[in-house]
């Protein structure tokens, strides 16, 4: 159990808690049972302290007052709206044998246990946490789902809850889901044997060999490696002779 210091504070205006805050500390109130409501103040500090913790609205938490003790529970905070620092706390006093209302986180264990999540299975959650009617000396701490065998398809029901004696949900009259294990988007293939895995890569060279371009012979023989012969240079044509001077005809006498 928590606990956490405070101290009365007499607190008439705003003025007044805006010199609270300042100081490092939050104003807080206590209500509930048969005695009055008590103004309070405690350490901002450890306060955001204890809110990092989970369930911090789900535990008892023990104040200690000028001394004095008794067991709350954190009701509600406020904070800054830019911020978002606790500005204010309401905490409720926890008197014995009085029943009160509580909303108790849903926590799931052994998922390495489950077929369905092994399969690829997909845990849609529909209710992260449950409102109990409870006594106060009997909050639980969390409503703990085992998925140890769970396979597809199957579903968690408030039925299957084991609570405590006087310890019931605040919805009555129907049986309403927690959560369900539901099959994948994509099922994942079945590993294929060592054998088939190694036909079909046989065949798959098979086919790479036929769709070959690898240049073949008349006689049927693939030649590899072998260069297009580049074609003879012809040979250039041989200059031809000049034509011979035809004689003058002689002087005619």
């Amino acid at each position: 159990m928590n606990s956490l210091d405070a101290s009365s504070r007499n607190t008439k205006s705003k003025g007044d808690i805006r010199s609270l805050r300042s100081n490092g500390n939050v104003p807080a109130i206590i209500y509930g049972g048969s005695e009055q409501n008590e103004k309070v103040s405690v350490s901002k500090k450890i306060l955001k302290s204890l809110l990092e913790k989970e369930n911090f609205l789900s535990n008892i938490i023990t104040l200690n007052i000028d001394g004095k003790s008794q067991n709350v529970l954190p009701r509600e905070i406020k904070y800054n709206v830019i911020s978002d620092e606790p500005i204010h706390v309401d905490f409720q006093r926890v008197v014995t044998g009085a029943k009160i209302k509580i909303d108790v986180p849903v926590v799931f264990i052994n998922h390495e246990k489950s077929p369905g999540l092994k399969r690829g299975g997909v845990l849609n959650i529909v209710r992260r946490k449950i409102e109990l009617k409870c006594p106060s000396e009997k909050i639980p701490e969390s409503i703990v789902i085992d998925l140890d065998g769970i396979d597809i398809g199957e579903s968690f029901k408030i039925s299957s809850v084991k609570l405590e004696e006087n310890v019931t949900p605040t919805i009555q009259g129907r049986d309403f889901v927690i959560a369900t294990l539901a099959a994948p988007t994509v099922m994942k293939e079945p590993e294929k044997p060592a054998e088939t895995a190694e036909g079909e890569a046989a065949e798959a060279s098979a086919e790479g060999e036929e769709g070959s371009t690898t240049p073949v012979s008349a006689d049927g023989d693939k030649k590899e490696g072998e260069d297009k012969k580049a074609p003879a240079d012809k040979k250039a044509p041989t200059d031809k002779k000049a034509p011979t001077d035809k004689k003058a005809p002689a002087d005619k006498k």
